[in-house]
């Protein structure tokens, strides 16, 4: 049986909300690290305690979690999105091209969304762990991208 070892718990004091849009320039079908420029905006709101929300506004790139030590990782990852996913599987919805409705198969399969605890100033990633955009069209696109803080100034 697993043992389940916890901290005390800690309140925090929700004094404060801080949004921002991102637009983030993609090259292409793959992956952009975004966990920088959120490092950034923590420092500069001076966040404390709380946590950092991402939301991407499309349905043809999303949002994930990943390793951000070999990117090998994510030359794997597209990889399995592509046989996951295929353009030549035979959808029926093809308005932007063969690549369209892929891209929105994708897009559900990882998620728009995320929620990362923010503990005196800093995400709580783990040491691996880095914040990518996943572009699922083939050609660029520029992508918006709302992120907020809510919690207590550090």
């Amino acid at each position: 049986m697993a043992r389940i070892n916890r901290s005390q718990a800690r309140e925090t004091r929700i004094t404060r909300r801080v949004t921002a849009t991102f637009e983030v320039a993609t090259s292409g079908a793959g992956f952009t690290e975004l966990t920088g420029a959120v490092v950034d905006f923590l420092k500069e709101i001076r966040a404390g305690d709380g946590e950092a929300t991402l939301f991407c506004r499309h349905t043809s790139a999303s949002l994930t979690i990943q390793e951000n030590a070999d990117p090998d990782v994510r030359t794997d990852l597209l990889t399995a999105l592509r046989h996951l996913a295929p353009e030549d599987f035979g959808w029926v919805h093809d308005l932007e091209g063969p690549d369209d409705m892929p891209a929105h198969v994708k897009t559900m399969l990882t998620g728009v969304s995320l929620a990362i605890p923010v503990i005196a100033g800093r995400m709580t990633l783990g040491t691996w762990q880095g914040i990518y955009l996943i572009e699922h069209r083939t050609k660029p696109h520029v992508r918006q991208l709302i992120v907020a803080f809510a919690g207590n100034e550090g």
